[in-house]
C-alpha cells in the first residue's frame, strides 16, 4: 500500500446494513441496489475495508435513487482489512493476495454479469484501492466514465491510457495521492480532447473522507456530501 492513511479510520463493518441485498454476480458476493431492470448501471470499488462497510452502502443507495442500478462487489472474499492493529496481521502478504489487477479482471467479470442483466451503459466508481481499479477500467471501452476518490497506487501510465471520460476528487492531506501528484494528473488530462476529464482537490479533509467520515461530525459529512454529488452528477452527465 502506498500510504498508512489507506487503513486509518476503518469503519464498523454491517453485513445487513444498506436498503439492497447481497446476490452472486459474476462470482463475487455483491451488494446490488436500485431498479433491478435498470439498463444504466455503476459499479462501486469499494477501500481496503471492503463492501460492508455501511457509509459505502449508503453512498450505493443514494446513487440507485438516481436510477442506476448499484452493484458493490466483494473483492476481497470475505477479507477485507479488519486487523489492522493485530501485530501478527502481514499488511504486505494481505496486498499482494488481493491486488489491483486480480481486482481488475474480477471487476470485467462484474461488467459482463451487469451486461447479461440488461446493462447497456456501466460506470465506475472506485475509492483508494479501488480508485486503482477504477483507473485500468478506464482504460478500455468496458465502462462509460469514471470516477476516483482519493485513488491509491494511481500511476501517470494509468493516466495516459485512460479512454473514457474520468473525474478525479482528491483530498487536500493524502499521502496515497499527494497534492502535486493529482495537479500533474490534471495537467496530463486537460490535453486529452478526445473526453471530458475534471479534477477538483477538496480543502481540509483526508485520505478516505468520501468514505470514512463520522455521522455527528457536521463539517465532514458535508464535505463527504459534496463529493458524492460531484460523483453522481458525473455518472449521471455520461452514463446513458
Amino acid at each position: 500500500m502506498s500510504s498508512s492513511q489507506c487503513f486509518e479510520n476503518p469503519p464498523t463493518l454491517s453485513p445487513t446494513s444498506g436498503a439492497g441485498t447481497v446476490q452472486d454476480l459474476g462470482g463475487l458476493n455483491t451488494y446490488l441496489t436500485g431498479p433491478p431492470h435498470s439498463k444504466l448501471a455503476i459499479l462501486l470499488i469499494s477501500d481496503v475495508f471492503g463492501y460492508e462497510a455501511p457509509n459505502l452502502r449508503k453512498l450505493a443507495d443514494k446513487v440507485a435513487a438516481a436510477g442506476f442500478l448499484v452493484a458493490v462487489p466483494d473483492f476481497f472474499f470475505g477479507d477485507p482489512i479488519i486487523k489492522r492493529d493485530d501485530p501478527q496481521f502481514d499488511k504486505e502478504s494481505w496486498s499482494k493476495a488481493h491486488n489491483t489487477d486480480k481486482g481488475y479482471e474480477d471487476a470485467k467479470a462484474i461488467i459482463a454479469a451487469l451486461k447479461s442483466k440488461g446493462a447497456s451503459a456501466i460506470g465506475a466508481a472506485g475509492f483508494c484501492w479501488g480508485g486503482k481499479v477504477a483507473v485500468k477500467l478506464a482504460s478500455s471501452t468496458d465502462i462509460k466514465a469514471a470516477v476516483l476518490l482519493h485513488p491509491s497506487r494511481v500511476t501517470e501510465d494509468d493516466i495516459n491510457d485512460v479512454k473514457v471520460p474520468i473525474a478525479i476528487l482528491g483530498a487536500e492531506t493524502d499521502h496515497a495521492s499527494p497534492l502535486e501528484q493529482m495537479k500533474q494528473f490534471g495537467e496530463k488530462l486537460s490535453v486529452k480532447s478526445e473526453f471530458d476529464n475534471f479534477v477538483k482537490i477538496f480543502p481540509g479533509v483526508a485520505h478516505g473522507w468520501t468514505v470514512r467520515y463520522k455521522d455527528e461530525d457536521e463539517g465532514a459529512v458535508r464535505s463527504a456530501e459534496e463529493a458524492h454529488l460531484d460523483m453522481l452528477n458525473w455518472l449521471n452527465k455520461y452514463v446513458m
